[in-house]
């Protein structure tokens, strides 16, 4: 930060010469070698204090300011923004420039302003995920699901040391993201070169932004086309990189004449029309990796199976033996296409391990999401179950197969995943002597068994035995509705979740320590580590969820409070309950936000009697509001016609309405002091009670993500019992003696008219 910067000049040069001298070398841009330099024209103070007219071009004047003193780290990423930029007929005008001045004044954004160091990284990610999910198909020109970025890095891996590239870098998250697997591994970050080229100008500008305010000052990230004119270079020839991740765009046309680099394309070009230009840029990629290098870039599946020149391509990669996996993905996880995509990854030629040579893993992960309304999401358990997958190379039925070279030669070099790894589920059996005259077929009960024992359910408490092949269900168990109640209630299955609880409660009890010592220790990748390895080594034991499930309930969990756990280690427990304050605060304010700040945790444990008070307040608001309406309702439907039924009468309904003012009232009242009975709540915690306060939230949210996985295990066995009862429960048979005794019903009546 500038002003810390400038601040510590000036009292550093004071002690040991005059004022004047000292503020002479802090006006100096040469003692600004490691942040930057701050020209007066853009200083927040002089915005502030002197720009009153001419606010729009005074903004103007300095961003070019400001990029002009730091060409290397802002040059060409400011001089897009332009404050006088006319919207429809109009521009902004100096006012709500001046708000917008005043509203960051109340503000000081230095570093030790913050809940922790990374905010503002932190804060223009998610502007830029928001940006993202509004801007509908051109989100996906910038942005990359950080689900299947996080995924991508992991099979990367990168270490100290190595330069990592993007080609298509859009906003930079796989750079970002590369850094922050370092972190996360307890390894040196700053030792690693980042590098990217992105051809959208606007997007190029997004991405320096997001590197520095990330904390990434020397990342090397070029404007232009890449297949056109790549722009790392060394020496005059192409620059190497150990690791390559990125999502270029999909189906784009390019023009072969004048391209650089030629040499690249030794497999060959495809198409120059018809929007076929994913394998040039899978080769500008191969032509980069260093020796040991890595390639995992996003693909759409026609690249798999496509004919003509790119069958010549593929051909040549898979001679080369340079394809070490094809990851099939699911539908609509990425912005601005709804098809399924795939990842290519790729070795440089003869540093694959032995074990892999002359072979190609096909994983076939086309399920592996949770549904949401407007996309689809790749959850943590979908990523441990597709990177185990990877690192183990090996054969899991309806899910991955290894292949070798001969075999794709002999389907003509065709990389369609179904061909190799068919994740179908099998047809639902169906029994016909079952369908017949009824029962559950043991053979398909078996078939469960595994599902049943993980979750420690005993299927003869609802089953009777009918014969050697058959069972039926329980005589007590008249109805469907039944079902759910008595599995749920089952002794084995209760013994089992509380199994897990106790595994849980005994795994926290070993390491809420190393959460209560953040504030002191401050280290998170040890924390990180420890928590992940060892939560998995309590739980899997247990049985219930698999080990894909386990680690995705403690991965989810620490991507949903790592923020917190950043602020604990900043500014403590207490620090936390504060910045949970000010957003809740915040967003009361805020009337476009979706979410209830009411619902947030730490409203649900300091002020529960308010909580209380304001629900049953909205409920009996709700039922006067019915009651009102109504008596309306009637009141017009009487001017209409003449009601035989008799609403309530005007004095009832005076008093009815009379008792809704005095509930809205009370509401508005228990709302206007809300805040200060929030802050008042929070003034009275000391670090220790904060402490405890936040630990037992940390806790709860865990053991709401844990629930929610034992519910659907749970829920799969429940759907079993409810399938069976409607395959077998209404047999034929039974169906046929209905039919009879309905038709000799017609019969009779028929007869009783004197037509039969």
């Amino acid at each position: 930060m500038f002003d810390e910067r400038y601040e510590a000049i000036v009292a550093k040069y004071t002690a040991s010469k005059n004022e004047e001298e000292a503020i002479k070398r802090a006006e100096s841009p040469n003692y600004y070698k490691d942040s930057f330099f701050v020209p007066k024209e853009a200083r927040w103070a002089t915005l502030h204090k002197d720009l009153h007219k001419g606010v729009g071009d005074g903004l103007n004047t300095a961003l070019q300011a400001l990029e002009d003193a730091n060409p290397d780290e802002l040059g060409g990423v400011l001089h897009h923004i332009n404050f006088m930029r006319m919207v429809g007929r109009t521009r902004l005008q100096d006012k709500p420039l001046r708000d917008l001045i005043k509203h960051f004044n109340k503000y000081r954004l230095r570093n030790e302003d913050f809940e922790y160091p990374d905010l503002l990284g932190a804060a223009y990610e998610y502007l830029i995920r928001d940006f993202a999910d509004s801007a509908g198909k051109k989100g996906g020109e910038f942005y990359t699901p950080r689900s299947v970025v996080r995924m991508m890095v992991r099979i990367a891996a990168p270490e100290e040391g190595m330069r990592i590239y993007d080609p298509c870098s859009g906003s930079g998250g796989m750079l970002v993201l590369s850094k922050e697997y370092l972190d996360e591994h307890n390894k040196d970050s700053n030792n690693l070169s980042l590098f990217g080229q992105e051809s959208n100008g606007s997007v190029w500008a997004i991405s320096k932004m997001n590197m520095l305010l990330h904390g990434i000052s020397d990342a090397d990230i070029q404007n232009g086309d890449t297949l056109a004119s790549p722009a790392h270079t060394t020496n005059g020839q192409l620059t190497r990189f150990d690791r390559i991740l990125t999502n270029p765009p999909f189906s784009q046309n390019y023009t072969k004449q004048g391209i650089e680099y030629p040499a690249r394309f030794k497999y060959g070009y495809c198409p120059e029309g018809g929007k076929k230009a994913d394998l040039m840029f899978v080769q500008h990629m191969i032509s980069v990796m260093r020796d040991k290098g890595m390639v995992i870039t996003v693909m759409p599946h026609g690249v798999l199976f496509r004919g003509g020149e790119e069958r010549k391509i593929r051909t040549g990669i898979l001679d080369d033996d340079l394809l070490d996996a094809v990851i099939g993905l699911g539908a609509n996880l990425f912005y601005g296409t709804g098809i399924p995509a795939c990842l290519l990854v790729l070795r440089a030629k003869g540093s694959k391990p032995k074990e892999r040579q002359g072979k190609v893993l096909f994983i076939n992960a086309d399920r592996e999401y949770y549904e949401g309304r407007a996309q689809n999401y790749l959850y943590p358990e979908h990523i441990e179950k597709i990177v185990s997958a990877w690192h183990a190379f090996e054969t899991v039925d309806g899910f991955a197969r290894v292949v070798d070279r001969a075999e794709l030669a002999e389907n003509d070099d065709n990389l369609n995943i179904r061909r190799y790894a068919d994740n179908a589920p099998p047809p639902e059996p169906h029994d016909v002597r079952a369908h017949l005259f009824g029962g559950i077929p043991r053979a398909e009960l078996a078939a469960k068994a595994d599902l049943f024992s993980a979750h420690g359910f005993d299927p003869h408490s609802v089953l009777a035995d009918k014969d050697e092949k058959y069972f039926d269900f329980a005589s007590d168990l008249s109805e469907k509705r039944h079902l759910k109640k008595s599995i749920e209630a089952n002794t084995g299955l209760l013994a089992k979740e509380k199994a897990v609880t106790d595994a849980v409660d005994a795994w926290w009890k070993k390491h809420v320590g190393s959460i209560e010592a953040l504030p002191t220790a401050g280290d998170l990748s040890t924390l990180r580590a420890e928590l992940l390895e060892s939560f998995e080594t309590s739980l899997r034991p247990v049985g219930v969820l698999d080990r894909f499930k386990v680690a995705g309930v403690i991965a989810t969990w620490w991507g949903d409070v790592q923020n917190d756990l950043k602020s604990i280690a900043a500014r403590g427990f207490l620090g936390l309950v504060e910045a949970w304050e000010t957003s809740i605060l915040t967003a009361m304010e805020d009337t476009r936000n979706k979410d209830n700040p009411l619902d947030h945790r730490l409203v649900r444990r300091l002020l529960p009697q308010y909580l209380e008070d304001i629900s049953e307040l909205e409920a009996k608001k709700a039922e006067l509001d019915a009651t009102i309406k109504s008596a309306n309702k009637s009141a017009a439907d009487d001017e209409d016609e003449e009601s035989e039924e008799e609403g309530i009468s005007e004095e009832e309904l005076k008093a009815h309405k009379s008792d809704l003012k005095a509930v809205k009232k009370k509401l508005k009242t228990l709302n206007d002091n809300f805040k200060k009975r929030l802050t008042a709540a929070r003034e009275a915690l000391d670090e220790p009670a904060a402490l405890a306060l936040v630990t037992e939230i940390l806790r709860s949210q865990l053991d709401d993500i844990l629930q929610r996985y034992v519910a659907d295990h749970r829920q799969q066995i429940v759907a079993a019992f409810e399938g069976w009862w409607d395959k077998y429960r209404v047999t034929l048979t039974s169906i046929e003696t209905e039919r009879d005794a309905a038709a000799g019903k017609l019969r009779e009546f028929l007869g009783g008219l004197g037509y039969a």
